[in-house]
């Protein structure tokens, strides 16, 4: 694709779509434009960890999706490599919230610095705040890739899982749980996201209508699995005997394993 209503006209590819309803018949399409003009280079420099150049876009229909206007695109001074990374959050009072990651760019010998990040629009998307930091590690020794959030009950209130991985040992940690909300700090979140006990990769949460918090995680592990876990403290311990695998990778999943056994999977 082109970026349409930009000031260039450069070759790119777009990644992903989010889409919410930010008023009756006003819809919002988020999604993230990479530079592919230079159709040889990968998403990823593995020499410097950076990605291609990016951009933040969105668009905006007034007729329930029917037509949809040009792409427009959500300034984040200061920050680079930046990607979407889920579902747009919408609460009560129609405040929304879009997730992105910042990172570093192709080609860029800098030290690696991630962060996990909002844009907050309280008039529909006809504006949008500064970025809201929901997580960073301080000393860049964690990154907190892939932050799935869920909107909670009270207005502004969210609950975030982050696939979560240690930098100088170069492994994955557990996947890390966040609570959180836009309402306690101006600039970001206060706390740091918190281990739990669940081992995996890219993981998002939900709250049923009971209150208890979901997991669904990618588990990359051996055997490779995609999971439900259940929470009924809201993160503080996640049962392994509640624990549902719902796909089994080069497997099929037995009357057994459908409720996970601790010796079979570690």
């Amino acid at each position: 694709m082109n970026t349409a209503g930009m000031s260039e006209d450069v070759p790119g590819s777009l990644a992903s779509a989010e889409m919410v309803e930010v008023e009756p018949g006003r819809l919002l399409l988020f999604t993230t434009w990479f530079d592919r003009s230079d159709p040889d280079r990968p998403l990823f420099d593995p020499d410097t960890e950076g990605i291609l150049h990016s951009r933040l876009l969105f668009c905006v229909s007034d007729d329930e999706g029917a037509s949809w206007g040009k792409w427009q695109e959500i300034s984040t001074p200061g920050l680079t490599g930046c990607a979407s990374t889920g579902p747009v959050m919408k609460w009560s009072d129609g405040r929304i919230a879009f997730a992105f990651e910042s990172f570093k760019e192709f080609d860029d010998p800098a030290p690696a610095r991630h962060g996990a990040w909002l844009l907050v629009s309280s008039d529909g998307g006809r504006s949008f705040e500064s970025p809201w930091l929901v997580a960073r590690d301080p000393e860049d020794r964690v990154y907190y890739w892939d932050q799935r959030l869920c909107c909670r009950q009270e207005k502004g209130a969210f609950s975030g899982l982050f696939w979560t991985h240690d930098r100088s040992a170069q492994s994955d940690l557990k996947v890390h749980l966040l609570h959180g909300s836009l309402d306690e700090s101006g600039t970001g979140a206060k706390q740091q996201p918190a281990a739990t006990a669940i081992p995996g990769q890219i993981a998002a949460p939900a709250v049923t209508d009971d209150g208890r918090l979901i997991a669904f995680v990618v588990d990359r592990g051996d055997p490779g699995t995609m999971s439900f876990w259940e929470s009924e403290d809201d993160g503080q311990s996640w049962p392994r005997e509640k624990k549902r695998i719902i796909h089994l990778h080069d497997g099929e999943i037995t009357e057994d394993e459908i409720i996970d056994n601790p010796k079979a999977h570690d």
